[in-house]
């Protein structure tokens, strides 16, 4: 069969039992035999450490798309690397995020197998040397990557796939050739520079850092992984063993390549150096394979998180893939002189390497023409990607660019994490859904049907409970568990405006204090996420809601009416617990910033209502679901475009809204920071006079559509059908949707529904 690579520099995944038992079928019998050794499994499963080798999406989007490709019986690898240290755990000192190493393999990890029968050697460094025999990269530094296989069971379908993870290892001989004679200690410690490699995760989340060990990285994983390829390639039935060298004409209808992102965007140029210099295929077929092996797939539109290496480092670390580079960019720039003569600038614009002060490579416009196929993660993404970010390259070539929506897994977002409302579920229409979302259509012809509303709020409030003792037990909060559980949890960006929901939080808390004896839906804001250690207006974020939950959750006369709760280290395992209880799901970045967001699935499945912009899936969302049945506001790209074109000027909203300036006020004058008056200039300053995400300008539509949701959540039984509808209006969002379109449309393959024979049974 075709075989599909999935590389990703971060696989996100949580942990393991749980979702290994699972998709084996195997809970009840396991929890059974724990509780017969007088063993409680859930206690058990606590002490599991999460994989935690991403920063938020990509990286959990990635752990997503193996349990579908394993659930499709995919013949599908995941390729990365693995990590020693992943995503930082989050801790909260005197309101401000403290980072601490995650040492996540302290006590080991039963999950992963080496393979050192396996091991590559991956070079860097080093000169190119054209001689009449070929190129040749040479003088290199060798690191030896050492695979590690992590197994991906699908639902109940007795496949298993591999997730292989690379760590550097130093060869033996490492620093101790001729030049560093004498000097034996300090050539074995220096070993370290080589594992460090694979040391540790960046933590940054759509934000571009010019690092060398992080291009190391990418380029280690790409080495590594592409050789492994061509290994199995070689070695498999298809590869003519010509006795010279194997013929790759085959090579792209047997092998798949999806970049997730243009972190492995070296995988392009690496496969053209091995197939022009070490198999020696003619460059233009060489160039015809590596285009129809390898697809691309855009996360963000964001300018800051486009990867543009300088030159200088290329040169010094990777020389051949440079070269190679320079001359692919002068192909494709001799092919879009010849199409548009004369038109300077569009050269200029759709060049792979950047001129000024500066040269750099553009690795999205590397991926773009080296790639058959390049789409975006949601529909409106991928317009925008059409439309402004690639806007020369689809006017090239526009039967390239493809839009696949973001989908989640249904067996670790609703299986696993909410038992309770699978049987519910399943009690109405049987357990298809599990591997066919779309299935949950049926649960709209129970709309009205009073035992299943009242069993759905019924899982909600135990979800709920549960949650509040979680709370309570860990951080020693205590919630009101029939308050709305409004919750924002994702990485803290500018443009996920966190903010726009403390000005909320603030706003509804002006309410109480100037009539406290009105009644108010009762409120729980939970928001949670990490910031990246470099981020500092992220950090100032997180501060100020730890700042404004000090005072709100200290007023008396607030009661329990308001609460603004920090979650400290968000992270799988927490999101796992907190959106099954969650009531309200905030999805409010500025129309155009945000890909696709997946946590906006998680919680429309799990049987919260969505308040959010029409941006990324959202807006699939509200398609599905019918735009009234979720809390839609604010502006839409059209707005924001409009905005930008006559100035955004946030002075306008201060001075015209008299809630958001008492708002702006008190965080400005120390309200919220007494010991600190100063504290919160910078975020202030920020908004008032260069806000690029416009917070100010949804601040009313988003009050006021808050309104809303107060007004519904005082009707249990319409709020609970809308859940339902919510609930029923899912389907589209499974990620076994998105990889089968995936599949059939990049890819070239057929999912297949059918079971294996399990290893106890004999094969046909």
């Amino acid at each position: 069969p075709q075989r599909i690579y999935y590389l990703s520099l971060e696989f996100y995944m949580g942990r393991t039992l749980q979702n290994t038992m699972v998709n084996l079928g195997l809970q009840n019998v396991c929890d059974e035999a724990i509780y017969q050794l007088g063993l409680d499994l859930e206690e058990l499963e606590e002490i599991e450490e999460d994989a935690g080798l991403g920063n938020g999406g990509l990286g959990r989007l990635a752990a997503c798309f193996l349990d579908s490709m394993a659930t499709l019986g995919l013949a599908a690898y995941g390729y990365g690397i693995r990590y020693e240290f992943g995503i930082f755990n989050q801790k909260i000192v005197d309101g401000w995020q403290v980072e601490e190493a995650d040492d996540w393999l302290r006590y080991g990890n039963p999950w992963e197998k080496a393979r050192p029968e396996y091991m590559l050697p991956v070079h860097f460094y080093g000169r190119v040397d054209h001689t009449p025999e070929g190129v040749k990269w040479i003088d290199t530094q060798v690191v030896l990557a050492m695979p590690y296989d992590t197994p991906v069971p699908g639902y109940k379908n007795n496949t298993v796939n591999t997730m292989r993870l690379w760590s550097a290892k130093a060869p033996n001989d490492f620093n101790l050739q001729e030049f560093n004679v004498g000097d034996y200690i300090e050539a074995v410690l220096d070993r370290n520079l080589a594992e460090n490699i694979s040391r540790v995760l960046y933590p940054n989340d759509n934000f571009f850092e010019g690092k060398e060990l992080r291009l190391k990285q990418e380029y280690f994983v790409v080495a590594a992984t592409l050789q492994d390829i061509i290994r199995r390639f070689k070695s498999s039935k298809f590869g003519c063993r010509d006795p010279v060298r194997t013929c790759f004409e085959t090579f792209p209808d047997k092998v798949a390549i999806q970049l997730n992102d243009t972190h492995p965007a070296l995988s392009i140029p690496e496969l053209m150096r091995i197939l022009v210099d070490v198999e020696k295929v003619d460059w233009d077929k060489a160039w015809e394979i590596t285009k129809r092996t390898c697809a691309y797939t855009n996360h963000t539109v964001l300018p800051e998180a486009l990867e543009r290496w300088p030159v200088s480092m290329f040169e010094k670390l990777l020389p051949r893939h440079l070269e190679i580079i320079y001359a692919l960019n002068q192909m494709h720039l001799d092919r879009v002189a010849a199409l548009y003569p004369g038109d300077i600038d569009r050269l200029r614009r759709m060049s792979v390497i950047e001129e000024g002060d500066c040269k750099r490579i553009n690795m999205a416009h590397l991926c773009v023409i080296g790639s058959h196929a390049v789409n975006g993660v949601a529909r409106i993404h991928s317009d925008i990607v059409k439309n402004s970010v690639f806007k020369d390259f689809y006017e090239l070539e526009p039967e390239k660019f493809q839009n696949k929506t973001n989908g989640i897994t249904p067996r670790r977002w609703l299986l696993l994490c909410n038992p309770g409302l699978a049987d519910v579920i399943a009690e109405k229409i049987g357990e298809g859904f599990i591997t066919d979302l779309s299935q949950l259509k049926k649960l709209l012809e129970f709309i009205n049907n009073e035992t299943f509303i009242r069993d759905v709020a019924k899982v909600k409030q135990e979800n709920k409970l549960k949650f509040a003792a979680y709370l309570e037990e860990q951080y020693k909060v205590k919630i009101n568990p029939s308050s709305m559980f409004d919750v924002q949890v994702k990485r803290i960006h500018e443009y996920k405006r966190q903010l726009l929901n403390c000005l909320h939080a603030i706003t509804l808390y002006n309410r109480i204090r100037s009539d406290p004896s009105k009644s108010f839906v009762p409120r729980t804001i939970m928001i949670g996420g990490k910031a990246a250690p470099g981020y500092h207006m992220a950090k100032m974020i997180i501060k100020l809601i730890t700042s404004i939950g000090e005072v709100i959750n200290n007023d008396p006369y607030v009661g329990d009416r308001l609460k603004v709760i920090f979650l400290e280290n968000y992270r799988v395992s927490l999101a796992e617990k907190v959106i099954p209880a969650a009531d309200l799901s905030q999805q409010i970045s500025t129309a155009g910033t945000e890909a696709s967001g997946t946590g906006n699935m998680k919680f429309m499945v799990n049987g919260a209502l969505t308040i959010g912009t029409m941006d990324g899936a959202n807006v699939e969302m509200a398609e599905e679901a019918g735009e009234e049945n979720l809390f839609i506001f604010g502006m839409r790209v059209e707005d924001v475009e409009a905005l930008d074109r006559q100035g955004y000027n946030a002075q306008e909203y201060y001075e015209r809204l008299p809630e958001l300036r008492q708002a702006i006020d008190q965080i400005s004058s120390g309200f919220f920071s007494p010991r600190d008056p100063g504290c919160f200039r910078d975020v202030v300053n920020m908004l008032m006079y260069h806000d690029r995400f416009k917070v100010f300008a949804d601040y009313e539509a988003y009050i006021k559509c808050q309104g809303r949701v107060d007004q519904l959540f005082m009707d249990p039984r319409e709020w609970t059908k809308k859940v339902i509808r919510n609930i029923a209006c899912s389907g589209k969002f499974s990620s076994d949707r998105t990889i089968t379109e995936y599949a059939q449309e990049i890819w070239g393959v057929e999912p297949s529904a059918t079971k294996i024979p399990p290893p106890n049974l004999p094969r046909d």
